[in-house]
This record gives C-alpha cells, sequence and structure tokens, in this order.
C-alpha cells in the first residue's frame, strides 16, 4: 500500500539535514526547535524507521536520505509547475539543487554560473573531476562537473571545455631543484603539492612530459587556492589552474616548469532527465560561463 508523504513534514526533516541541527531547521522554517523535532518524531513513526541520527551535526540514515533527495525533487518539479502555470502558489520555494563539482571549478568559474540563477539555492558536493559523476550514478547529486563523457543512466551530457593547468613554482624553488632544467633525476627529489589521494594531475603530467613514471616526495594541500600560495611561497611545485596563477605568473612570482607544457583537462556537465525542465536555466548559466572561461574542446 502506498503511503501519503506530508509535505510539511518532508520540509522539517531536510532542514534537518541540510543544516545539520533542529535549532537551524527550526530558524529557516520559522517555527519552534519542539516544533521541528515533532514533524520528524511524527514522519520517524509513520514511516516507522529512523530517519535522523541525532548528534553534531545532525545525519539522516539511508532511508533519511531517500527521503530528503524526494522532497528536493518535488521542490525542483514545483519550481517547474510555478513558471508554466505563471508563478502562481505553487514553486514559491527556492529548490535547493545538489550539484558533485571539483574544487578547481569552484575555485575559478563556477561561482559566476551560480550566480546567474539567484531564484535556486545549492548544496554543493566536492569531489575530483574523474569521480564526480559517481555522486550521479548513486542518486544523491541532480547534475554533476565530471572529467569524462562517460554515460550516466538516467542522465544527459554536454561538453563544457578544458580547464588548462600549468604546472608552475616560484623562482627560488627553480633554482634549488631545477637549476640544471627539469629532469626525472630532479622531478624524484622536488617536493610537489597534491591535492587529495585522487590527484593525479601532478603524475599524469610528469608522464606526458618526461616519458617516465615518477612518485615525488608530496604536500598533501586540499584547496585550490592553498595550491597558489603553496607554490608561490617556495613550499613545493603543482599543477596549477591557469585562472588561478595567471596574475602571479605575470608579475614573475610564479614560473611555469617548462615552457609550452599546459594540461588541459576537459569538463562535462551531467544532469538527471527526471528534473531536466527544472534544471534548464542552471544549465543554460552552467554552459554560458564555462564557454566565456575554459578552452573550446
Amino acid at each position: 500500500m502506498l503511503m501519503s508523504l506530508d509535505y510539511a513534514l518532508l520540509d522539517a526533516l531536510t532542514a534537518v539535514i541540510r543544516s545539520g541541527s533542529f535549532e537551524k531547521a527550526a530558524r529557516q522554517i520559522g517555527v519552534t526547535p519542539s516544533a521541528i523535532s515533532q514533524r520528524v518524531k511524527l514522519l520517524e513513526e509513520r514511516i516507522g524507521s529512523v530517519l535522523v541520527i541525532r548528534g553534531q551535526p545532525c545525519t539522516a540514515t539511508d532511508l533519511g536520505m531517500r527521503l530528503v533527495r524526494h522532497a528536493e525533487e518535488v521542490a525542483l518539479l514545483e519550481r517547474t509547475l510555478g513558471d508554466d502555470i505563471g508563478g502562481g502558489a505553487v514553486g514559491q520555494r527556492r529548490p535547493t539543487i545538489r550539484i558533485a563539482v571539483n574544487a578547481d571549478s569552484l575555485a575559478t568559474w563556477f561561482i559566476q554560473a551560480m550566480a546567474a540563477v539567484p531564484d535556486c539555492l545549492f548544496d554543493l558536493v566536492l569531489d575530483d573531476q574523474e569521480h564526480s559523476a559517481d555522486w550521479l550514478r548513486r542518486g544523491e547529486v541532480r547534475a554533476a562537473v565530471s572529467g569524462s563523457d562517460a554515460p550516466v543512466q538516467g542522465c544527459d551530457c554536454r561538453p563544457l571545455g578544458e580547464l588548462r593547468y600549468i604546472a608552475t613554482a616560484s623562482p627560488d624553488f627553480m633554482r634549488r631543484w631545477f637549476a640544471e632544467g627539469v629532469t626525472a633525476e630532479g622531478l624524484a627529489q622536488a617536493p610537489a603539492l597534491t591535492f587529495n589521494a585522487k590527484d593525479m594531475l601532478q603524475a599524469r603530467w610528469i608522464e606526458a612530459q618526461i616519458g617516465e613514471t615518477i612518485t615525488p616526495p608530496t604536500h598533501w594541500l586540499p584547496s585550490s587556492q592553498a595550491f597558489v600560495d603553496a607554490a608561490t611561497v617556495g613550499l613545493g611545485w603543482g599543477l596549477n589552474p591557469e585562472i588561478l596563477a595567471r596574475d602571479a605568473i605575470r608579475q614573475g612570482r610564479l614560473v611555469p616548469l617548462l615552457a609550452n607544457a599546459p594540461y588541459d583537462v576537459p569538463l562535462y556537465w551531467h544532469w538527471s532527465r527526471s528534473v531536466a525542465t527544472a534544471l534548464q536555466s542552471v544549465n543554460r548559466a552552467v554552459t554560458e560561463t564555462a564557454r566565456a572561461m575554459l578552452l573550446p574542446v
């Protein structure tokens, strides 16, 4: 027997999970924390399962997250319906769109795309561009910026452009580690910068330029801007998005390890067909911003 869902209760659950606490959820919805707690408890009783793991912060159970995703998809569909009927009572809530995006896109161009869609709220999941589409496959996001155009079931895909990276270091770092030029021996000794365990950019650049597989000593630095800052002060060398490193290169605070040796990463936009109509403005903003700021594929 199908259950009729009470969306006031689902809104309370969603607010708790997305804000991380009953108090913040209460302020967001405009009721007391006690009222939020009662709504979540009532929903759990009707569903017959725990939906929220109480803690600091509160998190969702697997079933709770499925209900949150359902509520957010309904909000997106309501937005489309509201537009179709002339912006009536339906669709007045600003929908939250959960998107997986890589950190370098967020640091260089994606925020401008977000700013072009002021009637939406965004919940971003950060992951490497080669893994971001996995969030779509699991149904945990509605769209993703990915480094792969491999099909995702139930989703459409379009190319965005290429994000150019330049292997850079400070002039002092170059004099210390690469005084005789960038060689396999030097790369095996010079400290590199690595974003996280999924970051393969430095290794792939070395292989493309040197023709060898080298694992250099590395600093782990999970921040796009900190990557530039660390290279500037001579902590290590790393591949920085040209957009972020451009000023430092022009000012001489950073220099390329090799001239004319960029590394271009293609990016693709995947989105769920189930909410494709509701995502039209987001798709347009992402595509147009990428076209303006990325290199053509």
